[in-house]
């Protein structure tokens, strides 16, 4: 697989969030910027796939930090952001296009990206992105597959978003299986961030991607439960760039919806987009 420099530049950045997050001192630095670098010289060689790429980055950052969890503070923050945004402008939210649109908004409160920036006006935020819409609309030719549904989530902040998608997608008589990171890696929700916001008691099954610390979705990882909705189900959802990432590779499967922001150019211009630009996007695998 060919890899973009671009990505490994932005892969250094979020290392040096870590080191920040994690309040590393500063004798320690220097050691832990050359370790990132030992292993993305090693990595750049590699057949994986950006996620598996990036996530063997963090597992080592993670390590040589001593935390489990440097984003956890930055986490719950970005969700009582969100849920802030979500009680100002549900009432707003009238059909699947709209509830689209917000949970792909959810998308773009997220941190570590280099040059994504998130605006501190998070409502103003929102809402001229609402009034600027998708680049891409598949939205009318996704909604008749929405009738037994695999949700892949992203962003912790973001899921406060898809819960709203969910609950609209519920009370049209979908059923939705929710499956999340099974541990923490970078902003991503677990099953603990799930369940603080009672999306255990919205959709019919929460799952976990089952690979540990790991971003975006191992299909030779993943629990015999979450592959058997995936056979079952009608649509899979897919929220985010890493596990676009994943499931772009992938044969053979039910449609997928794509539902994220490219937060950077390699992405953007793979799908034809500019940066920043926000899609709703159903592909036949």
């Amino acid at each position: 697989m060919k890899h973009d420099p671009r990505c490994f530049e932005c892969l250094f950045s979020r290392v040096d969030l870590e080191i920040k997050l994690a309040e590393t001192e500063t004798r320690k630095k220097e050691e832990i910027y050359d370790h990132a670098k030992e292993i993305i010289r090693f990595l750049e060689s590699t057949p994986w796939t950006h996620p598996m790429i990036a996530s063997a980055l963090h597992r080592a950052m993670y390590q040589r930090l001593g935390v489990s969890d440097p984003f956890y503070a930055l986490k719950q923050a970005s969700e009582e952001v969100s849920l802030t945004i979500i009680d100002t402008v549900l009432s707003d939210l009238t059909n699947f296009r709209e509830f689209v649109l917000a949970s792909v908004i959810g998308n773009m409160f997220d941190y570590g990206v280099k040059g994504h920036e998130v605006s501190d006006d998070f409502v103003s935020f929102f809402n001229t992105e609402f009034a600027s819409g998708l680049a891409i609309d598949d939205t009318e030719r996704i909604l008749p597959l929405c009738n037994d549904v695999v949700y892949f989530t992203d962003n912790c902040g973001e899921i406060v978003f898809d819960r709203a998608l969910i609950k609209w997608l519920k009370d049209q008589g979908s059923k939705v299986t929710l499956v999340v990171r099974e541990k923490p890696i970078l902003n991503d929700a677990t099953i603990e961030d799930a369940k603080r916001i009672n999306l255990d008691s919205i959709a019919d099954t929460i799952l976990t991607t089952g690979a540990g610390v790991e971003l975006g979705i191992r299909f030779d990882l993943m629990p015999d439960e979450v592959m058997k909705a995936i056979d079952t189900c009608s649509i899979i959802i897919s929220k985010g760039m890493a596990n676009y990432e994943s499931l772009r590779e992938e044969n053979g499967l039910v449609p997928v919806a794509y539902l994220l922001c490219a937060k950077c150019e390699p992405i953007a211009e793979e799908l034809g987009v500019n940066r920043g630009d926000k899609i709703a996007l159903l592909r036949n695998h």
